[in-house]
């Protein structure tokens, strides 16, 4: 029997520790363990998914409801409103702004509310004067989904609480309703802003944005954290940097903030901001005599190596009169990158004047 003296059994314990150390580390390299179960990284300007993992699976979304309550508010109010509290605000729990019965706020500062400090009676009184009542305002939620191609997205209340009735999404639905968000002016200010001083006719109120990203992160452009017990937390966010414009959402991830700030950094650096349509100088052949043009630019988000694989596909209409005026749809142009169709525009012609000659100038002069 060999007989093992203290001191090297320490050692061996020790090296066996840190070999089992090195073989967990290996392994979770390996497995590439994730602290999210559900996360998507979006161009805001493309809608092209640039990362994902489960992007279909539908999950519980908590308070980033909220995000639809206020775009929904913001496409049927006049912020400058001013609305009463009544009853609904008794059936609000969790977070909250205290309202009061019979506090007056203006719809703007309640969005603040809303999307600041998550206050489920601010969802609840905005619901109600906007649409009559909650359940004509969730109506209106799920029709402005379908509007967006939320296509796997359910919406049962404006708040996100979860003990009654449940509102589910996808992480890819939650980041196009971000896109649609962050193109709403009076959207990007309100979630993007660390600090909001409102006034009622009870008092002034001091409310700081729960997202930190928007102090933590110089980029961050706005966003709406959630949590319930069971959806555990979710996080929807957008930023810029250099002119490109991301959207990220995760699912079930206790370290929200540095995934997202990690995310934005890695997708960042990784990607370049390609303008691919430019709305006045379309570059096609058309008729003498004519501007060619659509109504917007497009821009893309593209690896160094992608530029090549971009196609831009130009149809043109035949023309069968000999002459038109004013202007009309020609044609249409499509970008597509490994023949996924991102970006479809009309194609318009004006008929330009020709330049007056001087005896045209010299008739116009002398005519009565």
């Amino acid at each position: 029997m060999i007989k093992i003296s203290p001191v090297s059994y320490n050692l061996i314990v020790i090296y066996m520790k840190k070999v089992i150390f090195f073989c967990v580390c290996v392994i979770l390299s390996v497995v590439n363990v994730k602290g999210y179960s559900a996360a998507l990284v979006m161009d805001a300007d493309s809608g092209r998914v640039l990362y994902s993992h489960d992007k279909d699976s539908r999950y519980l979304i908590a308070s980033t409801t909220k995000i639809m309550t206020a775009l929904v508010v913001l496409n049927n109010v006049d912020i400058k409103e001013e609305v009463v509290a009544g009853e609904e605000i008794l059936e609000a729990y969790g977070s909250s702004i205290y309202l009061k019965p019979q506090e007056k706020f203006t719809v703007e500062d309640l969005l603040y509310g809303l999307m600041l400090r998550s206050g489920n009676d601010a969802a609840l009184v905005l619901a109600k004067y906007t649409a009559g009542s909650v359940e004509g305002f969730v109506k209106l939620m799920n029709d402005t989904a379908l509007m967006i191609g939320m296509h796997d997205t359910t919406f049962s209340n404006p708040h996100g609480l979860d003990e009654q009735n449940e509102n589910r999404s996808t992480v890819y639905d939650m980041c196009l309703l971000m896109r649609e968000a962050m193109n709403n002016e009076e959207f990007r200010k309100i979630s993007g802003v660390a600090k909001h001083v409102a006034k009622s006719n009870f008092g002034t109120y001091e409310w700081f944005n729960k997202n930190r990203l928007i102090t933590d992160y110089k980029y961050a452009t706005g966003g709406k954290i959630g949590y319930t017990t069971r959806a555990k937390h979710t996080f929807v966010s957008a930023a810029t940097k250099d002119g490109k414009n991301l959207v990220i959402a995760t699912f079930v991830d206790g370290d929200r903030f540095d995934t997202h700030k990690n995310l934005y950094e890695k997708y960042f650096e990784m990607y370049k901001k390609y303008t691919l349509i430019d709305k006045d100088n379309l570059k096609i052949k058309y008729k003498n005599g004519y501007r060619v043009y659509t109504t917007s630019s497009f821009s893309m988000l593209l690896k160094k190596d992608e530029k090549k694989n971009v196609k831009r596909e130009v149809e043109l209409y035949q023309d069968t009169s000999e002459e038109w005026y004013g202007t009309r749809i020609v044609g249409t142009m499509a970008i597509t990158l490994n023949g996924v169709e991102y970006k479809r525009v009309n194609i318009y012609a004006e008929k330009l004047e020709k330049p007056k000659s001087f005896w045209d100038k010299v008739k116009e002069f002398f005519k009565w």
